[in-house]
């Protein structure tokens, strides 16, 4: 009888979460085609623009116009690229919903890049072209652009800071400097683009002599300057100030870990979720004005929210030494990596460092049958394990299975294992976790490297890319 009831309890548990996994498809697709369709409609838009001013035939013709034209074509490109970045930079809920906060991560740094070598591109061939028409030298004709062409001082000073961006967030770059030293850096690319757009609208034969079209460039920046201004200030100030959140625990977590509680009015009102993350900024004296980005740690409860950090720089440890009562101030909530993205009944969660805590949060929202959980943390060192009594808790009370693969890491090619099972392929060490893996939604998160590592691994057992749902808090 005890077996019975207990087999009929879990197939009714199977049956409610099939239901929950079906209701929250549809949404999330839905924001996943709009944000395409704005990409694309946008990216169709300069095509055509491109070829409605003789593009086709100017590049056929093989001579001065060609270098001219295919200047053109780059500096539309660029621009258009420019654009995103600032809809992405903005937080457009359209684009975070339909994306996650991985998309948006790998758009960024692809329409960073690609825009800053198209914009180069789009100053060498114009120089070519015009010069090769003038018989004149192609660095001359540079020089007659910037000083004689309208709005060109204000694109080249706007150029300037694309390439100081641009520099400092190259990797190798970006790991020697202080967090909050390169977000200030990045900043400026606001204003570079602002100073950068302008002159294609006084000088660009694709603009002058085309009202409809200048004011379709026109209301398209002033759409994304509109939404820096109400996504990124706007909002989050009205929100801070509705909500009043404010300071009401600072715990230690693991030896080099610190958990905040917060607290405040109508929380519940912002319709946050496990594993989505806010930019904080703690009223607290000097460096408030620097926000981080962190991840909830524990699922949202009544009108309270708890993140927990690793403690590596100056705005971390300011954390530790908040007093009760400190006023927060909050964007967010962001990402996609929540519970609305399974498909499967069976969950296997992959956390390392910081990335465990998002990976708690979303175990204690989620419905899951004893046994049909996993979560493998990694970490240096055991002792900087984070959430440590919440895991122990769900292992005990709903049966979650637990494993941890501390300890330096392996050298071989699969690095996100630990140096004392480097005899073991990653894949196999997948398989051995999870014997059924096909059946199981896979969550990730933790720093990049480690991550791409233990993706490449993944699908080298043969799931879907679909099935793994990721947040990368790095750019």
């Amino acid at each position: 009888m005890t077996t019975y009831a207990t087999e009929r309890s879990v197939r009714r548990q199977d049956a409610a979460t099939d239901a929950l996994l079906g209701s929250r498809r549809s949404p999330r697709l839905l924001w996943n085609l709009a944000a395409t369709a704005i990409v694309w409609g946008t990216s169709l838009v300069i095509l055509a623009l491109w070829i409605h001013g003789g593009g086709i035939q100017a590049v056929i013709g093989l001579n001065a116009e060609t270098y001219s034209t295919l200047g053109r074509l780059t500096g539309l490109i660029s621009a258009n690229l420019l654009l995103y970045q600032v809809l992405l930079m903005a937080r457009v809920p359209i684009f975070e919903r339909g994306w996650g906060r991985d998309g948006l991560v790998r758009a960024h740094r692809l329409t960073g890049f690609w825009s800053f070598w198209l914009m180069l591109a789009h100053i060498a061939l114009l120089s070519i072209g015009y010069a090769v028409n003038a018989h004149v030298n192609p660095l001359l004709q540079l020089w007659d652009f910037v000083w004689n062409y309208p709005g060109m001082m204000l694109a080249t000073a706007g150029t300037g800071l694309l390439i100081l961006v641009v520099v400092t967030s190259i990797r190798k770059a970006r790991k020697k400097l202080r967090y909050e030293s390169w977000h200030l850096i990045h900043l400026y690319a606001y204003l570079g683009v602002g100073l950068a757009i302008p002159h294609m609208l006084w000088t660009g034969s694709d603009f002058i002599g085309q009202p409809l079209v200048s004011a379709y460039w026109w209301t398209l920046w002033a759409i994304a300057a509109a939404a820096v201004l109400v996504f990124r200030l706007l909002v989050p100030l009205s929100r801070s100030m509705r909500h009043d959140l404010r300071v009401v625990a600072v715990e230690a977590d693991g030896s080099n870990g610190v958990t905040v509680r917060m607290r405040g009015r109508d929380i519940h009102k912002l319709g946050a979720q496990a594993g989505q993350f806010f930019n904080w900024r703690f009223l607290d004296g000097p460096g408030w004005t620097r926000s981080h980005p962190f991840s909830l740690s524990t699922a949202p409860r009544g009108d309270e929210l708890t993140v927990t950090a690793r403690i590596v720089g100056d705005g971390t440890s300011r954390m530790t030494r908040m007093r009760k009562g400190t006023k927060v101030m909050f964007e967010g909530p962001y990402g996609a990596m929540t519970g609305d993205a399974r498909r499967r009944s069976k969950m296997l969660m992959l956390g390392a460092g910081a990335g465990v805590a998002p990976l708690v949060a979303i175990l204690e929202a989620e419905r899951f049958v004893p046994g049909e959980a996993i979560l493998v943390t990694r970490d240096h060192d055991p002792a900087h394990a984070l959430r440590r009594p919440q895991i122990a808790r769900m292992v005990a009370k709903r049966g979650l299975r637990h494993y941890t693969l501390d300890g330096h890491r392996s050298h071989g090619d699969s690095t996100w294992i630990p140096a004392t099972h480097a005899s073991w392929a990653g894949e196999d060490l997948l398989r051995y976790i999870a014997p059924d893996i096909e059946d199981y939604d896979i969550f990730l998160c933790g720093p990049g490297h480690w991550m791409d590592s233990i993706r490449d691994d993944l699908l080298e057992t043969g799931i879907l890319p679909s099935q793994i749902h990721s947040e990368n808090f790095s750019i």
